[in-house]
């Protein structure tokens, strides 16, 4: 039986190449809990949709999408512009530190560092860029809990200059 891939969600495709590679970053150490898809669909349904109707049916055509673990390389080349890149780059870095560690181990793993080396490469952003993003990231030191909400309002801020 031929599965049949999701229908298009109705945010733009800008706005679902960005949504992707955050997907992407998080799932690159290899999972993506419920809950955190749960936290992730409802922070980022409530930036590119309005009102409890539309939220809620844009949660359920997410979803799948979030789901899917897409290359990069199949990603990056859709982002447009060099604002978008430095905001990807941002995104990914903020995914891969957020991931809640045991004492001991190191805040990014083998996998994320992978995954991040790959989307940097990818971006083609100068390292003084890419430096200065890591640093600000550093310096605005969230907690893990509360990165969905950091990403979501990254993303509302990008989004709304785009407006």
């Amino acid at each position: 039986m031929t599965q049949r891939p999701p229908t298009p969600p109705s945010i733009s495709p800008r706005q679902m190449t960005l949504l992707r590679v955050v997907a992407y970053m998080a799932w690159s150490d290899g999972g993506l809990a419920d809950e955190e898809v749960d936290v992730m669909l409802n922070r980022l349904s409530s930036i590119f949709a309005h009102g409890n109707a539309q939220i809620e049916s844009l949660q359920k055509e997410l979803r799948s999408y979030l789901m899917q673990n897409i290359p990069l390389e199949e990603l990056v080349p859709r982002i447009q512009s060099y604002e978008e890149r430095k905001l990807v780059l941002r995104l990914g870095y903020e995914v891969i530190r957020a991931n809640t560690r045991s004492p001991g181990e190191a805040a990014i793993n083998a996998d994320e560092a992978d995954a991040y080396d790959r989307l940097k490469q990818l971006l083609s952003l100068p390292d003084s860029d890419v430096q200065q993003i890591q640093a600000e990231v550093e310096a605005e030191g969230h907690e893990p809990s509360d990165m969905v909400n950091t990403l979501a309002h990254e993303l509302q801020s990008f989004v709304d200059q785009q407006d």
